[in-house]
């Protein structure tokens, strides 16, 4: 990055924080990832991934509820688990400033446990170390005001080739290992899974499904992890969808490429619709994507409701392209979704950058037909 654009990043963010005040103490460290980032590389998303999977964030993360620090009293047999969502933020521009500064202040104001970070970290092409200034620009200095842990999975553009053919899996060691500089960053292996309160999590490296990269270590990985699981709610979370109505749509039909050229079939979505037909429908109780630049909440599909959350930092028009059923979608507004789950209920909000709730559902797991 020129000395002239860190410059004006660094301007946008002394402006943004003038107005918010020095945040407080980051949250405590979970211990994911310190293991993960020595052996990075084309191997962190499948061996590291294997041995820090559902057990590597688990033990520790069980009793850091969203009241865990807060009440020295006796703890709720259930705490509530609060967390942001979004992806596709990686821009630096002023939009992401602006919604960084409005994901800090509904923290505060509606708690966080922590922030699922869905991919596309760094445009156009990812970075190139894990010294790469772009991990302070674009992502420490917008999120400034945000105190809690930031659980973040690759996207397509993190792998280089300008989102296109992202296939340079290199570029997964440098934003592995930077969690042992960062105090808020996790991305402990390319796919790996922790446990908060009732959830079970699960992050998936969607780009290394679709381009058939480390797909069966994912299956054999995620089959595993599944079957050890034992908390209510198990949640999923990556960078491209199995549904959207955005301009990528639906996996086995993204961007619309026809289905008779085979050479188009990892940029079609195929892996990835055959990854989740096989191993996540009505497994997984909730799967969060990005990829397209809006926000979504869509109906049911499979066993699994689908949330679409890429509108961290720019917007693209909705296609409409494969029919979903939702319940909301806005494509103008940068913004991002809040969820607390108490019990069986999960309560989702959709925010923008001015801080209005331009979306809210109540779920309640049994009578969604989920697990």
């Amino acid at each position: 990055m020129s000395k002239t654009a860190r410059t004006a990043a660094l301007a946008i963010a002394a402006t943004l924080s003038s107005c918010e005040g020095s945040p407080s103490s980051p949250t405590a460290d979970l211990g994911v990832g310190q293991d993960a980032g020595r052996d990075a590389g084309q191997d962190a998303g499948s061996d590291g991934g294997r041995d820090l999977g559902v057990d590597a964030g688990r033990d520790a993360g069980r009793d850091l509820g969203v009241d865990a620090g807060r009440d020295a009293g006796t703890p709720p047999v259930n705490p509530p688990v609060r967390f942001a969502v979004l992806g596709d933020a990686g821009e630096g521009n002023a939009a992401q400033y602006a919604l960084g500064q409005q994901l800090g202040s509904v923290c505060r104001a509606h708690g966080c446990d922590f922030v699922l970070y869905l991919g596309d970290n760094f445009y156009d092409s990812g970075v190139d170390s894990v010294a790469d200034d772009q991990f302070d620009t674009q992502f420490e200095m917008p999120y400034a005001s945000v105190d809690e842990l930031f659980y973040v999975v690759m996207g397509n553009h993190d792998y280089g080739g300008l989102g296109v053919v992202s296939t340079d899996w290199g570029n997964l060691a440098y934003e592995v290992q930077y969690g042992a500089s960062s105090s808020k960053w996790r991305m402990p292996a390319g796919f790996y899974g922790f446990t908060q309160g009732r959830v079970d999590f699960f992050g998936f490296d969607t780009t290394a499904i679709v381009w058939d990269h480390t797909k069966s270590q994912q299956e054999i990985w995620i089959d595993q992890q599944l079957g050890a699981s034992s908390r209510p709610w198990r949640i999923g979370f990556g960078h491209h969808p199995y549904r959207s109505n955005g301009q990528h749509g639906n996996a086995g039909n993204y961007d619309g490429y026809p289905s008779w050229l085979p050479e188009l079939l990892a940029l079609r979505g195929d892996h990835m619709q055959d990854f989740f037909e096989t191993h996540l429908c009505g497994e997984l109780d909730v799967y969060f994507a990005g990829h397209d630049h809006n926000r979504q909440w869509l109906s049911v599909d499979c066993g699994t409701l689908h949330i679409v959350s890429g509108a961290g930092a720019k917007t693209d028009s909705l296609a409409r392209r494969d029919g979903n059923v939702v319940s909301y979608e806005e494509d103008t507004e940068v913004g991002f979704l809040h969820v607390e789950i108490i019990g069986d209920t999960l309560r989702g909000r959709f925010f923008d950058t001015a801080g209005n709730v331009d979306f809210e559902e109540l779920i309640t797991r049994p009578s969604m037909g989920l697990r």
